[in-house]
C-alpha cells in the first residue's frame, strides 16, 4: 500500500475510526433486517420460518462465494469510488425489498444483497486496521468488526420491535436504505480518490468456480434447512439437492486442483491449525444455536411478548462486549490459545447445564440473567481467538483461502447448527407428547379429576358441556405440548453441555494449539 492515506488530511483519526466502523453497519443490516422478526417477517412475505432462515442461508452463502472474487474488484476500482458505488447498490436493494411480496424474487435479491455485503468488507476491515497503530492492531480492528456482527441480532431486533410499535415495516427498510446514503455521504466527503491497491485487470476472473462453489453452497443450505420439513431423503427433492450439491462442490475441488493459479489453495488444509479452528468454528456455532431454543421458549412458553424479549437480548450483548474485552486483553499478554478455548467453551458449557433447570413453565428475568450473561460472554470470549487461529497459521499467500476456510465454518456451523436443533426439537417433543399422553388419555384418577375440574371451570363460565369437554382437552393437550417442549429443551441442553465437556477435554490434550505470539508475527497477512 501506499504511504499516502486514503483520507483526507483534514479528517482525524477519531474520525476515520467512527466512519469506518459506521460503513461496517451495513452487515449488521443485511444479516438481521428480515431474520430480527422471523414471526412477522414471513407474514410479511407469506411464507415460512424456515424459508426465512434459507433466506439468510442465501445471503451468507453468496458472500462466502463472493469473497473468492472479491479482491479482484477491489483492486480494479480507486477504493472511494468502489465503495460509493457498492454503498449506493446496497440502498437501492434494501429500499427495493419493501415492495417485494414473491419469494423467489426476494430470494434473488438476497442473493445480490450477499455479493453486495461481501464487497466492501475486505477493504474497510484493512483501512480500520491500519488506524491503530499499536501491535495490537489486528486485536482492536478484527474486535470492532466482529463485535458489530454478534451485536447485530439484539441491536436490529430492538429496532424492529420499536418500528413495529409505531410504524409499517416498510419504515424500517427505508431507514436501512438512508444508513447507505449516509456511508455514500461520508465517503464522498473524507475520502481521496486515489488507488490504495495496485490495479488489476477484470479479465480471466474465474467465473466458473465462483458459479459451481456458490451452487454447491446453496444447494447444500437448502438440503439441511428443508430436510425436517420434507422428511429428509424421502423427498426426491431432497435427494436431487443434496446430490447436486455434492456434484457441484466435487466438481469445484477438480477444477480448483488442476488449475496452475486457483481461486482456492486447497494447501491450507495442510496445516494442522487451520484444520482444528475450522472444527471448532464448526462445533461453536452449533453450540451457539441452542440460544434459538431459549428465545423460543420464551415466546412460546414463558409468554414474553417481542419487546420484552428483544431488551433481554441487550442481557446477552452485554455478556459479549464483556467477552470481546477480555479476549483481547488475554491476546494482548500473549496467553496460550489452549487456555482462552477452554476457558470459552467452559463458560458455554455451563450455560447450558445451568439453563438445563430453567426450562420451567414460568420463570423471572433474575432466574436466567446470570447463565445468559455467561452465554454472552463465553461467545465474545471465543470469536476473535478462533478467527486468528484459524487464519494466522498459513503464509500471507493462502490469506484469502484461510478466510474461506474460517467463514466457512462459521457459515456451515450455522446452518447445520439450525438443522439439528430443529430435528433434535421435532423428535424429542413427540417423544414427551406421546409419552405425557398416555397419562392424559388412559385411567389415570389424577389425570380424570383433572379433566373433570378443568371442564367444570368451564361450565361455570356458561359453556355448554359438550364445549366445556372440548376445551378442557385442548387446554389439558397444550399444557403436555408446552411440557414436552420444555423437556426436549433440558435434553438437548444436557446433550450439548456435555458434548462441550468432551470438546474441552480433548482441546486440553490437543498438541497442536500453538502459542497466541504466532500471531502477530503475521500483521501483514491481514493489511495486504
Amino acid at each position: 500500500m501506499e504511504d499516502i492515506s486514503i483520507f483526507k488530511s483534514w479528517v482525524p483519526k477519531w474520525a476515520i475510526i467512527i466512519i469506518l466502523f459506521v460503513c461496517l453497519l451495513h452487515s449488521m443490516i443485511l444479516l438481521g433486517v428480515y431474520t430480527s422478526n422471523v414471526t412477522y417477517a414471513a407474514s410479511f412475505l407469506d411464507v415460512e420460518p424456515e424459508d426465512l432462515q434459507y433466506a439468510m442461508c442465501v445471503t451468507y452463502g453468496t458472500l462466502l462465494g463472493t469473497i473468492l472474487i472479491e479482491s479482484r474488484f477491489s483492486s480494479f476500482f480507486p477504493a472511494k469510488n468502489y465503495l460509493m458505488a457498492v454503498y449506493s447498490l446496497i440502498g437501492i436493494t434494501i429500499v427495493s425489498s419493501a415492495y417485494i411480496t414473491n419469494f423467489a424474487v426476494f430470494l434473488l435479491m438476497r442473493v445480490v444483497e450477499g455479493i453486495l455485503m461481501a464487497l466492501p468488507v475486505i477493504t474497510i476491515r484493512q483501512l480500520l486496521i491500519e488506524q491503530f497503530n499499536s501491535k495490537n492492531a489486528i486485536i482492536i480492528g478484527f474486535s470492532f468488526y466482529y463485535g458489530s456482527l454478534l451485536l447485530s441480532t439484539p441491536f436490529i431486533m430492538n429496532i424492529a420491535v420499536w418500528f413495529l410499535d409505531h410504524y409499517d415495516w416498510k419504515y424500517m427498510l427505508y431507514v436501512s436504505g438512508m444508513l447507505q446514503v449516509l456511508n455514500v455521504f461520508l465517503i464522498l466527503v473524507t475520502f481521496r480518490g486515489h488507488r490504495i491497491t495496485k490495479k488489476i485487470p477484470l479479465y480471466q476472473i474465474d467465473w466458473m468456480s465462483y458459479f459451481l462453489v456458490l451452487t454447491s453452497i446453496l444447494c447444500g443450505a437448502y438440503f439441511f434447512v428443508y430436510a425436517e420439513k420434507k422428511y429428509w431423503f424421502d423427498s426426491a427433492e431432497m435427494v436431487f439437492m443434496l446430490a447436486f450439491s455434492m456434484v457441484t462442490g466435487g466438481l469445484f475441488i477438480f477444477k480448483e486442483l488442476l488449475v496452475k493459479r486457483p481461486s482456492f489453495n486447497f494447501d491450507v488444509f495442510k496445516y494442522a491449525n487451520l484444520r482444528i479452528g475450522f472444527v471448532l468454528f464448526f462445533l461453536f456455532y452449533i453450540s451457539r444455536a441452542t440460544l434459538s431454543l431459549c428465545h423460543s421458549t420464551m415466546y412460546s412458553i414463558w409468554n414474553w411478548d417481542p419487546s420484552r424479549v428483544a431488551g433481554v437480548q441487550y442481557i446477552n450483548a452485554l455478556g459479549n462486549v464483556i467477552g470481546l474485552v477480555l479476549a483481547a486483553f488475554f491476546l494482548m499478554k500473549s496467553v496460550s490459545t489452549k487456555v482462552i478455548f477452554m476457558i470459552g467453551f467452559t463458560l458455554i458449557a455451563v450455560f447450558h447445564f445451568w439453563f438445563t433447570f430453567l426450562f420451567v413453565p414460568d420463570v423471572a428475568l433474575s432466574d436466567i440473567v446470570i447463565p445468559y450473561t455467561l452465554q454472552g460472554i463465553g461467545v465474545g470470549f471465543l470469536f476473535v481467538p478462533l478467527i486468528l487461529f484459524t487464519t494466522s497459521s498459513v503464509p500471507a499467500k493462502m490469506a484469502v483461502s484461510s478466510g474461506i476456510v474460517g467463514v466457512s465454518g462459521r457459515f456451515w456451523g450455522s446452518t447445520i447448527g439450525f438443522c439439528v436443533m430443529q430435528n433434535a426439537m421435532v423428535f424429542l417433543s413427540k417423544k414427551h407428547f406421546l409419552k405425557l399422553s398416555q397419562f392424559v388419555t388412559g385411567e389415570n384418577p389424577e389425570a380424570q379429576e383433572t379433566i373433570t375440574k378443568t371442564t367444570q371451570s368451564f361450565i361455570a363460565k356458561g359453556y355448554s358441556a359438550d364445549n366445556a369437554s372440548v376445551l378442557a382437552m385442548k387446554k389439558i393437550f397444550g399444557t403436555v405440548t408446552k411440557q414436552s417442549a420444555l423437556l426436549a429443551d433440558m435434553e438437548i441442553y444436557t446433550i450439548v453441555g456435555y458434548g462441550l465437556v468432551v470438546l474441552i477435554i480433548l482441546i486440553a490434550c490437543n498438541q497442536h494449539l500453538r502459542h497466541t505470539a504466532n500471531f502477530f508475527k503475521k500483521k501483514k497477512l491481514w493489511i495486504s
